[in-house]
């Protein structure tokens, strides 16, 4: 099944489903066959549709890819960080697929589920059946339906109520080139479930080695009432890669997410999240920061949806942007009619080191009740003058005064990670790209 619009991203799709881990269950089968027939409908996003209006994906449209099903292994050995917690639970995913012998998973707790997705498959039907492709409707979605045809991989994790975890779960996905001349792509699916008053933090780290692969990954989570989260994505792939990340989220009464992306890597990378209040009193805090430099293209594009009365909402994102590197920030809050005593609050703000830098930002509101406090602003500008003399002025080189006030500028938004350990890990990826290296 393919279409002039696809380019080879179905590519004999229905031999390989056949295939792929869990097939023969009537509802995954289904499931799939839906994520194929839609994306076959639609194709990749052009800037016609109005989601994608300031991303352009024709680079991508041009190349061809082969499904990367994990059949051929990387063909050099991969460089794995070590848990940001010492000992911590890490789960490796090779080109999209888990890889036992690397990762440290260890026995999970009681009332945790902590399992590859394909073993969860086995293991957890129900609680699949329950979620995938619930949280993250099809729709018109088509990079979401794409991901469902090739569901085959990710990480599920489930708490029983009242359970928490101590230790950060760490996910690091490591990406290089299968075997072919074609451009590689892999669709990982994650599903994160927290009964009430359950609490877990998650880390991901996104990375590799150049081989212009593409990473479309869609992560599901059900945060149940009096339950928290906090989900944090460092995204530093190579400069060829493209990734598109969408993270779907539905909080009950009283739950907590808390979000943050760094994205400094990848030619092309879209981060999407769109969080349901569905419950009263939930709280969302979606934060990032993007750090952009040669050519690359860094899309964040959110939507904050209060369906509940009493909830809470709040957004903060900064860039930095240097040479022809471009960045987008699409921000939408929408408060229902029924959503009374609604507060969100959202703001970007970009810097960009040159005068071929390029920030495009459109922020939302879409409010239907009448007793709320929402607002949102977007700036961008070069460094303070002012601050620069200052710095100057008092014996700083002019190279190291401007790190600082980009440091600065970039802790204004990584300062709001709760979690200390990250917070600090996060930190130095962001001072080690304004200072040109790796982490």
């Amino acid at each position: 099944m393919t279409t002039t619009r696809d380019n080879g991203l179905l590519a004999d799709h229905t031999n390989l489903a056949a295939a792929l881990p869990g097939a023969g269950a009537p509802w995954l089968d289904a499931l799939r066959a839906d994520g194929a027939k839609r994306f076959a409908g639609l194709g990749l996003p052009t800037r016609k549709d109005e989601a994608w209006k300031y991303t352009d994906l024709s680079a991508l449209a041009r190349s061809r890819f082969a499904p990367c099903c994990g059949a051929a292994p990387a063909p050099r050995s991969p460089e794995i960080p070590a848990p940001l917690v010492a000992d911590g639970p890490q789960a490796v995913f090779i080109n999209g697929r888990f890889d036992a012998e690397l990762s440290t998973l260890g026995g999970a707790p009681e009332g945790v589920t902590a399992l590859p997705l394909a073993q969860a498959m086995t293991q957890e039907p129900k609680l699949l059946e329950s979620y995938l492709g619930r949280v993250a409707e099809l729709g018109r979605k088509p990079l979401v339906a794409l991901n469902t045809a090739w569901l085959a991989d990710g990480f599920v994790l489930h708490l029983a109520g009242g359970v928490t975890l101590t230790r950060p779960i760490e996910l690091v996905f490591w990406g290089d080139a299968c075997a072919g001349d074609d451009r590689s792509a892999w669709h990982p699916r994650h599903l994160i479930v927290l009964d009430p008053s359950a609490r877990a933090t998650v880390v991901e780290r996104h990375i590799g080695r150049p081989g212009g692969h593409f990473a479309n990954s869609v992560t599901e989570i059900a945060v149940a009432a009096g339950a928290a989260l906090r989900h944090y994505r460092m995204q530093d792939e190579p400069g060829d890669a493209a990734h598109i990340a969408t993270t779907e989220v539905v909080l009950s009464a009283g739950a907590a997410y808390e979000g943050f992306v760094l994205s400094t890597g990848a030619a092309l990378a879209r981060n999407q999240i769109a969080v349901t209040l569905q419950g009263e009193g939930a709280t969302a805090s979606v934060n990032g920061a993007y750090m952009g430099r040669a050519s690359q293209i860094t899309d964040t594009t959110t939507l904050i949806d209060h369906a509940a009365p009493g909830c809470t909402s709040s957004q903060t994102y900064k860039g930095v942007l240097d040479e022809r590197s471009r960045g987008v920030f699409q921000g939408r809050i929408v408060v229902r009619k029924d959503a009374q005593k609604s507060d969100g609050h959202q703001s970007n703000r970009a810097i960009l080191l040159s005068d071929r830098a390029e920030i495009d930002a459109k922020p939302e509101l879409e409010i239907y009740a009448d007793d709320v406090k929402c607002g949102h602003g977007a700036t961008a500008g070069e460094l303070d003058d002012d601050a620069l003399f200052y710095l100057r002025a008092r014996g700083i080189p002019e190279h190291e005064a401007r790190g600082l006030l980009i440091d600065a500028f970039i802790d204004g938004a990584i300062g709001e990670i709760t979690h200390e350990t990250v917070r600090e890990a996060f930190r130095q990826r962001a001072e080690a790209w304004r200072q040109g290296g790796a982490a």
